[in-house]
């Protein structure tokens, strides 16, 4: 979108906002506004969608990535509830105290999620898929904002039982936060459920967020589908026919939205929770069929889910806003909790006093306004159990190991060694030491938002 274009945007948003409680905005049911597509996979590889070249088959993703805006330094946590806590509320996962996958409640029940500021804003709030923020009933979407909810309360399930690990959260699949039974293979489930949400008729713009279990362990995929990934080695055949179930499952989606005429007012966005895993147990899941550890790929970057290096936090990802973001690939460095930031400042909606983000409204990176060049942004992980830390200031990144009472530190040039072969905290020991400092003054600022109450307290 140009300069015009936006300025007609915020026009047409501005004169149908009313005000409703300082700090918060709610635009007018019949402003034009976008339906918002949020699409999240879990523990996609950076090569593992075709557009990456993979042997993967991904004709959907790779039609909306070649339409819309790719974004090739695109940033996540190194897990997945991380990645979750961060989208929906623009800070870092570290400010709730969250570094691991939790079943234990993530949000103090107050929290400024995107949900509830859309909702706020007029929008009609959906989710279908994994939750992963708090496994009980009571800790769901819906005490967050979400209108409606469906899917996994827990992480990633068996795909045809829909039960989680073995322990006190294995039953987990829900509707509107009420444990319920329901048959059928769980990625046909959630993009059907999406399908089903984009074709019914809305008085409001809609905001439908989908984090698919794909590609997660354990896997079980129907053998139509293991037929098509036929073409792929027998020890991934369960990997590729996942992830290409899953984008057949997208590209239903976007016909729904064409079928319903809704696809050119519908800013979709994609991307993966972290990078692919080496290899997870799936014997920790009830009825497992495929036993093994089924690996993704994030060749040619280093590294894994869980860890700090380019293989764990940088993943696939694009935009998709047909005749409104031109086709173009974005190389400037994003992270996922820029998003918040960026939707509210698009549609309007203020930022809520106390807030705390930690994103960036980068719009104007989207639409190619501002300089794609690498800048001096300072961008902050904490990993796994606080046992690594990361620190990306231009193109320099610090990767800080912690173990055993030892500390190990690693300084790469993103833009000469992007694959992170080369180390130079040695040769580099005063920018080592200014990012040092840089760094503990955003671990300084962690856990000041721990969710320490029983009972919600909507905002």
């Amino acid at each position: 979108m140009n300069s015009l274009a936006r300025n007609v945007l915020s026009s047409i948003l501005l004169a149908g906002m009313t005000m409703s409680c300082p700090g918060a905005g709610a635009l007018a049911a019949e402003a034009p506004r976008p339906n918002i597509l949020l699409i999240v996979a879990d523990d996609m590889g950076w090569a593992d969608v075709g557009y990456h070249d993979s042997a993967i088959q991904t004709p959907h993703l790779d039609r909306l990535a070649r339409e819309g805006v790719e974004l090739d330094q695109h940033y996540v946590a190194p897990m997945c509830t991380p990645t979750r806590a961060a989208l929906l509320t623009g800070r870092y996962w570290s400010r709730f105290g969250n570094t691991t996958p939790s079943n234990t409640r993530v949000l103090p029940w107050e929290t400024w999620t995107l949900a509830r500021a859309l909702k706020k804003a007029g929008y009609e709030t959906h989710i279908t898929g994994k939750w992963h923020l708090g496994s009980k009933p009571e800790w769901g979407p819906k005490q967050f904002g979400f209108d409606h909810s469906h899917g996994s309360l827990a992480g990633g399930v068996n795909p045809n039982n829909h039960l989680y690990k073995h322990g006190p959260f294995s039953k987990t699949w829900h509707r509107n936060d009420r444990l319920i039974d329901e048959k059928g293979h769980v990625t046909d489930l959630i993009g059907r459920e999406a399908v089903k949400f984009i074709e019914a008729k809305h008085r409001k713009p809609f905001f439908v967020y989908v984090p698919f279990t794909a590609v997660h362990t354990p896997f079980d995929e129907p053998q139509a589908w293991l037929d098509d990934a036929s073409h792929v080695h027998a020890d991934r055949q369960q990997y590729a026919a996942c992830a290409q179930h899953m984008d057949a499952m997208i590209g239903k989606m976007i016909a729904a939205l064409e079928r319903s005429g809704q696809h050119k007012n519908t800013l979709l966005i994609f991307f993966s929770d972290n990078g692919g895993t080496n290899g997870d147990d799936s014997n920790r899941y009830p009825d497992t069929k495929v036993k093994g550890k089924i690996r993704g790929l994030n060749t040619p970057l280093r590294g894994w889910k869980t860890q700090l290096y380019e293989g764990g936090i940088r993943v696939p990802a694009f935009v998709n806003w047909p005749g409104t973001l031109k086709p173009s690939k974005v190389s400037t460095p994003l992270h996922v909790i820029d998003w918040m930031p960026t939707l509210c400042a698009l549609l309007q909606i203020p930022k809520r006093a106390g807030a705390k983000w930690d994103g960036v409204d980068v719009w104007a990176t989207l639409t190619g306004e501002a300089n794609q060049e690498v800048n001096d942004r300072t961008l902050y992980w904490q990993g796994v159990r606080k046992q690594s830390a990361a620190l990306r200031q231009g193109p320099w990144k610090l990767v800080l190991h912690r173990h055993n009472g030892k500390t190990g530190i690693e300084l790469f040039n993103l833009s000469t060694d992007p694959n992170e072969t080369t180390d130079l905290a040695i040769e580099q020991g005063s920018r080592v030491t200014a990012m040092l400092k840089a760094l503990s003054r955003e671990e300084d600022l962690d856990d000041d938002a721990l969710p320490r109450d029983t009972k919600p307290k909507r905002p």
